[in-house]
């Protein structure tokens, strides 16, 4: 039994004054396990494909709603439509997070599905700007703040309801299923924007081809909703509920804001330093490097698209596994080596982005993305484990929301600006290092997490014999610590 599970049972049977019971042991039926993943990932997985679709569009986006500028300025300013998404998604977490620890996780994440498919299908119905002026790039901003607003309490929910739904043992692996979702969906978008790119000429593209990728995410939505919708809520908050019903309808949003700022502050900057961590390396990778190919290192779209593509069904077939292995030996030495390795290795990568012909690019971009499967497989599993039950949904995110939107969401846009102002194009490379620096520091002070209960919810198995192999273990712990006490 690794040493931070012993130490918190140990705990627990002090308070409890005895081995567990089987009412102390929360044992978690099967079939409602497999929903509460598949329909948590499929959130993530609509989410990213439409990142995909905006990230691989960048550039077609800035020509339709921003034509009078320079290409360079129309780039920027797709970009800076894309990260205003990310400044309101702080504000979504402080409504949907509190909303979430009252009323429950399952009602908040259909709401949240419901609203990003929303935005994202208006998306494709604005008309460009040569018809409607002005009014194009101000609705395209409008719903990019409404798919921002309603994101800002899905990850944090998601991982918040997965996570109290998984089992102690199997944590890391469940939950990295949910970032699982969150790649596939990537490259699900940027496979069909691919596609499209090769089966339509450049003016088709512009005229209409560019809508195709964003109306499928009504079906999605729909899909999504109805999943979400036959979700029962997650263990951990049903026994929260039950202990303290009374306290937890009278809180407010302003109170539980206050009280995890003022009682889990180390935990919301340890959660923000490995959003940082994870965020800057995931938006380079998936949202900067297809421009950084075509711009910067002028190379054709088609190249471009297939190499990030690459990279990303490389992290689909990493993920789980790591995910798997962090259950095994913890979530602290998977970021440890995952942040040493991109401070030395950034350099060295954008090094092989850079060379010419294909094996370089794409044994860069496999670099690049075997570091961001590091840290995209714990993040699920270890994030909402730095907070209780009763406060959790909303500590995510305020923690998540806000570090993704200082640090994740902005990352395509202050790198371009960086390339442009310093005609340096490794400066990629060192915005990495830098949060490998950050993310290093993090660790330090992180809690491991991995196979340990979460706080606030009682112990987690996946079967009855695992029940049973508990208490026997509680009853053993509990004598051998009697004892202790008594040699003392």
């Amino acid at each position: 039994m690794p040493g931070q599970v012993r130490d918190e049972l140990t705990r627990r049977l002090h308070r409890n004054r005895g081995g567990f019971s089987e009412k102390d042991v929360q044992v978690v039926e099967r079939p409602l396990l497999k929903r509460a993943v598949g329909a948590s990932a499929l959130g993530n997985c609509m989410e990213w494909f439409d990142f995909g679709v905006y990230s691989y569009l960048a550039a077609t986006i800035g020509k339709v709603f921003f034509p009078g500028a320079s290409p360079g300025a129309q780039l920027l300013s797709s970009f800076a439509t894309f990260a205003a998404a990310f400044v309101v998604r702080p504000l979504g977490g402080l409504v949907f997070g509190p909303l979430g620890d009252r009323i429950g996780r399952q009602k908040v994440l259909a709401t949240t599905m419901i609203m990003m498919a929303l935005g994202t299908f208006v998306i494709g119905l604005i008309p460009s700007y040569d018809t409607i002026g002005i009014a194009a790039p101000v609705l395209l901003l409008l719903a990019r703040m409404v798919q921002g607003f309603s994101t800002g309490g899905e990850y944090g929910g998601a991982t918040t309801f997965v996570a109290e739904y998984s089992p102690d043992r199997r944590r890391g692996f469940l939950s990295s299923w949910l970032d699982f979702g969150t790649f596939v969906g990537y490259a699900l978008g940027s496979a069909l924007v691919t596609v499209l790119n090769l089966a339509l000429s450049d003016d088709q593209m512009l005229s209409w081809g560019w809508r195709l990728p964003f109306l499928i995410a009504g079906p999605l939505g729909v899909i999504g909703l109805y999943m979400r919708l036959k979700l029962e809520e997650s263990p951990a908050f049903q026994q929260q509920l039950d202990a303290h019903e009374k306290n937890m309808a009278e809180k407010t949003a302003g109170g539980e804001f206050r009280t995890i700022v003022k009682e889990h502050w180390r935990a919301l900057l340890i959660c923000m330093g490995l959003v940082l961590l994870y965020n800057v390396t995931n938006y380079m990778v998936t949202g900067y490097l297809p421009t950084y190919q075509t711009e910067t290192l002028n190379r054709s779209s088609g190249f471009a698209d297939v190499l990030v593509l690459i990279g990303m069904v490389w992290i689909v077939v990493l993920i789980t596994f790591l995910g798997r292995l962090s259950d095994r030996v913890g979530r602290r030495p998977l970021y440890a080596v995952g942040a040493i390795a991109m401070i030395l290795l950034a350099v060295p990568a954008f090094l092989l982005l850079k060379a010419d012909g294909t094996a370089g690019p794409v044994l860069g971009v496999l670099l690049l993305s075997t570091l961001l499967a590091c840290f995209a497989a714990p993040s699920a599993a270890t994030l909402p484990a730095l907070f209780p039950t009763a406060v959790r949904y909303a500590a995510m995110g305020i923690g998540f929301n806000f570090a993704v939107a200082a640090f994740g969401g902005t990352t395509p846009l202050f790198t371009e600006a960086l390339v442009n102002a310093t005609g340096d194009d490794l400066v990629p490379a060192y915005y990495l290092m830098v949060a490998g620096v950050i993310g290093l520091v993090t660790v330090r002070f992180l809690p491991e997490s991995a196979q340990v209960p979460l706080h606030g919810s009682q112990p987690m198995v996946g079967s009855r014999a695992e029940q049973r192999e508990l208490i026997t273990t509680s009853e053993e712990l509990y004598d051998f610590a009697k004892e202790r006490s008594a040699t003392r």
